[in-house]
């Protein structure tokens, strides 16, 4: 639990943590399955214990929104260990919907035969928090890739503290991704596309991989669409796909 000292150092969260009403089902999971799944910050965590089997790589998404892409990545790789991250609790909901299959009007029944769906492997764990209050608890060098996609822009120059590609934010990361190990940012905010690369150039953790205007402009050979870039290209805006290699 936490004191009011650490009340006074918890960094400020801009955003929000909750939309529209959370309907039955949903709130069903919430607090039924996800702390089934749910890490909490605090200690340092064991990353390997985390998982029912052995894993291969470990991989940490922050900010997955609805849980799209993290809920089919981790599909594609049953092999890797996931790490999401999203404070926006309905969108915390609709992955736990996307693991179990449960759908809204479905029968709930006990809670003890909430289960994934039979072709998922147990290899996704969820902080349900600002990411910010993780970091201290992971351990260095311990994840292969993270994932940055399409997170708030803050497009406003009085704004511009908030976003999260920061040096503050990139020397955690750092710390956190192998040697070796990939950064993938993506966003469609002509603003934050500048930033991510002014941020980025002046960083000497992180070397840029692409080639040619092809690699970023392109999503990468295993991406999955997500609902918020199909919004984004509905009304005209082209989302770009950055990746730093850690060295």
């Amino acid at each position: 639990m936490m004191n009011n000292q650490d009340e006074l150092h918890k960094p400020k969260f801009f955003g929000r943590r909750k939309g529209r009403t959370i309907r039955k089902t949903k709130n069903f999971l919430l607090e039924n399955f996800l702390p089934r799944i749910r890490l909490s910050a605090g200690k340092k965590i064991d990353l390997p214990a985390c998982f029912p089997e052995p894993k291969q790589k470990f991989c940490l998404e922050i900010g997955f929104g609805d849980g799209e892409h993290l809920a089919a990545i981790a599909q594609d790789c049953p092999q890797n260990g996931f790490i999401g991250v999203e404070v926006y609790q309905n969108g915390v909901a609709n992955l736990l919907n996307l693991l179990t299959g449960i759908k809204e009007g479905d029968e709930c029944g006990n809670a003890d035969d909430i289960s994934l769906l039979p072709d998922r492997t147990d290899n996704i764990r969820v902080f349900d928090d600002d990411v910010r209050l993780l970091f201290a608890s992971l351990p260095s060098a311990s994840f292969d890739k993270v994932y940055l996609l399409f997170p708030d822009p803050w497009p406003k120059k009085k704004h511009a503290s908030r976003r999260f590609v920061n040096p503050e934010n990139l020397q955690e990361l750092a710390r956190l991704i192998k040697k070796g190990g990939i950064l993938q940012i993506a966003t469609d905010h002509a603003v934050y596309k500048r930033w991510v690369m002014e941020q980025m150039r002046n960083n000497k953790d992180f070397v840029w991989t692409a080639k040619c205007s092809d690699d970023w402009r392109n999503p990468p050979a295993d991406w999955h669409e997500t609902k918020y870039q199909r919004k984004a290209i509905r009304e005209g805006r082209k989302p770009v796909f950055f990746e730093y290699k850690r060295i």
